[in-house]
């Protein structure tokens, strides 16, 4: 549930375009989103704020499939009082694709931000992943390269269209950025350091039981952590290395599926020195609830070797 305290009233001017004023509210408990359907959450810490990418679900109650034409970003400060900022990217922001705004994730490197998303490809068959770049992280981003950095034709073990999926963006410790995304078969690649350029082979990452598609890393006290959305309905499982390139040491369950909702979606991040982990359902629409998702914020916990609790899905949210 939310609780609208405001709006802001200034546009400003992009390309050309007069992009709308922002609007604050309050979130009371999960979804943390609830005037808008928002799916497959990617957020950013960067300078005390939390920025909060998702996907905008649109789809017709009639119809059963996933309609998303443009994605949505969202700051907080303190993971209560939280504003939406105009749209930041669109699938037609993209002239070579097709359109379809599926998942993605920003990560900031000097200065700039790169905004990591699958998409369809207008000529070549499938899905791809584009690159999307912005002076601040509400954009406007815009098409850093002017074609796809990866395409279905450059992955061909999985024998569908819609592997090159869900990208997750993680840069190292030495400096090296790493693209990770999938469905059925989870590939990853290092990046040059321009950001956008594959800098050496696509590899498979072993050792993820039952993948099925939304890699998320993240780095903590020496341990990498790779996340993934299991099974169909999805769970989200998790796996541990001391090397981001393996072996990966598959440890389990970190959340169960998420109510009346097929599919799953994480995020992982550490804010002002809590863990937290975001991730969609449906609870908004008991009918469309796996085509009309709804963003939600819990609770993460760490044992005392590095494994991860069991998320408890609450109502009340973080607040």
């Amino acid at each position: 549930m939310l609780m609208s305290i405001g709006s802001g009233a200034v546009a400003q001017k992009a390309n050309n375009v007069y992009r709308s004023s922002d609007t604050t509210f309050k979130s009371v408990g999960n979804p943390v989103i609830t005037h808008k359907y928002t799916a497959d959450p990617a957020a950013l810490v960067y300078k005390d704020k939390v920025y909060l990418y998702t996907g905008h679900d649109v789809a017709p109650k009639d119809q059963a499939r996933y309609v998303m034409h443009d994605w949505a970003v969202f700051s907080t400060s303190d993971m209560k009082t939280w504003t939406e900022h105009a749209v930041p990217l669109k699938a037609s922001d993209f002239a070579w694709a097709k359109g379809d705004a599926w998942a993605g994730q920003v990560i900031e490197r000097n200065g700039k931000f790169y905004w990591y998303v699958a998409i369809t490809h207008g000529s070549i068959h499938g899905k791809a992943i584009g690159v999307a770049v912005a002076d601040n992280p509400l954009g406007p981003f815009k098409d850093a390269r002017g074609s796809a950095i990866v395409t279905n034709d450059m992955t061909t073990e999985a024998k569908i269209s819609w592997d090159d999926i869900d990208p997750t963006v993680f840069i190292d410790d030495d400096g090296q950025a790493y693209l990770m995304w999938g469905n059925t078969t989870c590939h990853y690649a290092k990046l040059k350091a321009n950001m956008t350029e594959l800098n050496g082979p696509i590899l498979k990452v072993e050792g993820l039981p039952k993948f099925t598609e939304a890699p998320w890393l993240h780095k903590r006290k020496g341990w990498y952590y790779l996340s993934y959305a299991t099974e169909f309905p999805e769970k989200i499982a998790y796996a541990m290395s001391k090397s981001i390139k393996g072996p990966w040491q598959y440890k389990g369950i970190i959340n169960e599926i998420a109510g009346n909702s097929n599919t799953n979606h994480q995020a992982i991040i550490t804010f002002k020195g809590k863990d937290y982990f975001i991730y969609h359902n449906g609870a908004l629409t008991p009918d469309h609830g796996s085509f009309h998702r709804s963003v939600c914020i819990d609770n993460l916990y760490y044992n005392a070797d590095g494994t991860i609790k069991r998320v408890v899905m609450t109502t009340e949210g973080v607040n």
